[in-house]
């Protein structure tokens, strides 16, 4: 089953699973009217699990990179899978509308695939090209399709039904698995950058995360409302949040902002 499938498929299941009551009490139905977590009973068995595995594999990958690979060469890496992604993201900028982000999406390819030995260095960055964001996702949010309420998808972590499927389109619409299709490339060429970048991300996040589960009364609750609002961010068109400042953000669970691009379980 290719990810376009599987992503459709999770987001139908956790949608058919059982949903949570409705609370009288009209502070806790704001409340929960505002998380958009109808399916929080099932969600927080999904993150349960996630949590796990993050512990006992996820994780440990995560240190072992940050011990093994020095701070450039996480860098080189991040770029260069940053880069082979900018064709998808240059896609969704086109199927927006938003042709000055295209543009620069477009010249950061060229730039970074030539000067910057083939996306290892952000070289367009360097000269004051900003990276652009552009998933299908977006592309739907554009269009005016609506998100659906809050999912944790398995391994994946915190999305929604329009991302979820956003993404499974990504996946099967990327030009980087044509590529290695005709080829009949190897798994690990097929996966790697995939792979190399969600450690990578994992990796960035670490200490951020780890004072956020010490700290929060509620960590799946934190880590929803980080995520929904970083999202919120990228579809306002701002970019991700600042990352969130520790004297301030444990004061409420619902009150904070994502570390930047961190990938929560």
């Amino acid at each position: 089953m290719n990810r376009a499938a599987l992503s459709l498929s999770l987001c139908i299941a956790l949608l058919g699973a059982g949903c949570a009551a409705v609370p009288s009490d009209p502070d806790a139905r704001a409340a929960y009217r505002e998380a958009n977590d109808p399916l929080e009973p099932l969600n927080r068995k999904v993150f349960s699990f996630n949590l796990f595995l993050d512990r006992v594999m996820i994780k440990p990958v995560a240190k072992g990179y940050v011990r093994v690979v020095p701070r450039w060469g996480r860098d080189a890496l991040k770029n260069f899978v940053f880069n082979l992604n900018e064709p998808l993201v240059l896609a969704n900028n086109l199927l927006q509308g938003r042709l000055r982000r295209a543009g620069t999406t477009a010249s950061r390819f060229v730039i970074d695939s030539s000067f910057g030995l083939g996306g290892l260095i952000d070289f367009a960055g360097l000269h004051g090209l900003r990276r652009e964001t552009g998933d299908f996702g977006q592309t739907l949010h554009s269009w005016g399709v609506p998100e659906g309420p809050y999912l944790v998808l398995p391994v994946l972590g915190p999305s929604n039904p329009r991302d979820g499927i956003g993404l499974g389109v990504d996946s099967y619409i990327n030009p980087y698995r044509f590529v290695v299709q005709a080829n009949s490339f190897p798994t690990i060429i097929a996966y790697g950058p995939m792979i190399v970048g969600g450690i990578d991300e994992r990796s960035r996040a670490l200490d951020a995360l780890d004072a956020i589960e010490k700290e929060s009364v509620d960590y799946y609750a934190s880590l929803r409302s980080y995520f929904r609002q970083n999202r919120v961010a990228i579809l306002a068109g701002d970019g991700a949040p600042p990352a969130p400042v520790e004297e301030n953000i444990y004061e409420d669970p619902g009150a904070a902002t994502s570390p930047k691009g961190a990938r929560v379980p």
